[in-house]
């Protein structure tokens, strides 16, 4: 074979390394009501040194302010797409000729993903014609020349039946074979990534007894973990988390498909009985997963050594209107106002003795005692009065003592009432996954709010 120019070497090589760059990015979610403007979020993620940026949507004003940046951008099919995107040619050109067409190449548009953890709810009817509405998007890519723009979709840890030990990592059988092998098979003839949102956090969280948090943060110096079947060792979760994700594939028979760290993070607050989540916390993990991601040449996991791993960071910002748990709206390197939660810096080029000293964790340890759920102050009154009545006609006389006459009546105000029907409400239903949330509406604390008579019902843990 001829020998190529030298210069013509240095550009493969350059293109190549662009293609599966170990540069890290950040998911810029937009939950909130307080968020900065698309300008303004890219100036900041410039600033964290992101390299990639991904988006739960095509925003045209974010995409507007990516432009010119070399800022790389995955942006998504959202999941009510999807059903309709799969039997339609003609609503995949369209939503790919409204959505990037516009955009591309200025605004630097490398992913497309077709739907967010769709797998990890319902409804079931959505998860068949994934792959399908991928291959049209694929199809629309196609036609407008758009061949740079890899598509693929993102998917959580619960696809996998079996994550212990890695080497055991199994898809879920109702899955594996109609879903999730197809989506190899295509992940595999386009070379493209299979997108994984992985997080440490919440396996150690679900586990904090048997899993060590020095081990979950990437600080463990001591512990290791050797899979008895594959005999690899491991130093951290994280990694024996990702090749589960490897051993699984490689069990429906595709061992090489890459992965991409759609999503990866550890939250800097919480509710009170959520264990764990704090700035100490979150910024250990994620300077340390940076740092491992970021390093070159490139480390890789033991199942795929030095394996190049792209990856974003959860979340921007913490993001105030995302239901669910606290932890949900605490996972942002940035506050609302643009400020950091701590120091980091995403190109791993930051030694941590440049960073403030973080502030000591003092909930690494499980809660242990009674809590109550309050209204939040400043709630607005409408939706505060429509979620009163909602928590009001659940369970078995819930809002009983609130009735005029009885003990917790007064005084008369909606606050104070919507605060006893939270309590009383959240009591009885925790067991079965009720939440203090009420669509941000409601807080924890700590603190006893009985007074007289009125003794508030509370969650013991």
């Amino acid at each position: 074979m001829a020998l190529l120019p030298l210069c013509l070497i240095f550009l493969f090589l350059s293109v190549s390394s662009g293609e599966i760059s170990n540069s890290v990015g950040v998911n810029y979610g937009q939950l909130g009501n307080n968020l900065p403007s698309p300008e303004q979020s890219v100036k900041l993620v410039r600033s964290l040194g992101a390299k990639r940026v991904k988006i739960y949507d095509a925003n045209p004003g974010i995409l507007d302010a990516f432009k010119d940046t070399n800022i790389q951008v995955s942006v998504m099919v959202p999941n009510d797409l999807i059903i309709n995107i799969s039997n339609s040619q003609k609503l995949a050109d369209s939503w790919v000729e409204s959505n990037v067409v516009p955009f591309y190449p200025k605004t630097k548009i490398r992913y497309l993903l077709v739907g967010n953890e769709v797998i990890s709810s319902p409804p079931k009817e959505i998860w068949p014609r994934i792959v399908p509405a991928m291959r049209k998007i694929k199809n629309s890519l196609k036609t407008h020349s758009l061949n740079k723009i890899k598509v693929s979709t993102s998917m959580a840890m619960d696809v996998l039946e079996s994550t212990f030990p890695p080497s055991n990592g199994t898809f879920r059988s109702d899955i594996a074979d109609p879903i999730v092998k197809p989506l190899l098979q295509f992940l595999n003839r386009t070379k493209s990534f299979y997108f994984l949102d992985v997080y440490p956090y919440f396996t150690w969280a679900t586990n904090p007894k048997s899993i060590n948090l020095d081990y979950a943060l990437f600080e463990s110096r001591n512990i290791t973990y050797t899979d008895p079947d594959s005999r690899l060792t491991y130093t951290n979760l994280f990694d024996q988390l990702v090749d589960s994700v490897v051993f699984a594939m490689k069990r429906l028979g595709y061992p090489d498909v890459r992965i991409f760290i759609a999503e990866t993070g550890w939250p800097n607050a919480g509710d009170i009985d959520q264990i764990g989540c704090n700035i100490y916390n979150a910024a250990t993990y994620n300077r340390n997963v940076v740092k491992k991601l970021t390093a070159k040449p490139a480390i890789g996991t033991p199942a795929r050594p030095g394996w190049v791993i792209p990856s974003l960071i959860f979340a921007l910002y913490n993001e105030n209107q995302k239901p669910g748990p606290g932890t949900e709206r605490h996972f942002g390197l940035l506050y609302p106002n643009g400020s950091y939660v701590y120091g980091i810096d995403l190109s791993g080029k930051t030694p941590d003795s440049d960073f403030q000293p973080l502030p000591k964790p003092e909930n690494n340890e499980p809660y242990k005692g009674k809590i109550w759920c309050l209204a939040a102050k400043g709630a607005n009154a409408t939706a505060l009065s429509a979620a009163l009545s909602y928590a009001c006609s659940q369970g078995n006389k819930t809002c009983d003592p609130i009735q005029p006459g009885k003990q917790c009546f007064k005084p008369d105000s909606l606050y104070w009432h919507a605060s006893y029907a939270f309590s009383s409400y959240w009591s009885q239903f925790k067991k079965a996954g009720g939440s203090c949330y009420f669509n941000g509406l409601a807080t924890e604390t700590a603190k006893d709010p009985s007074f007289g008579r009125c003794k508030f019902p509370s969650v013991t843990l």
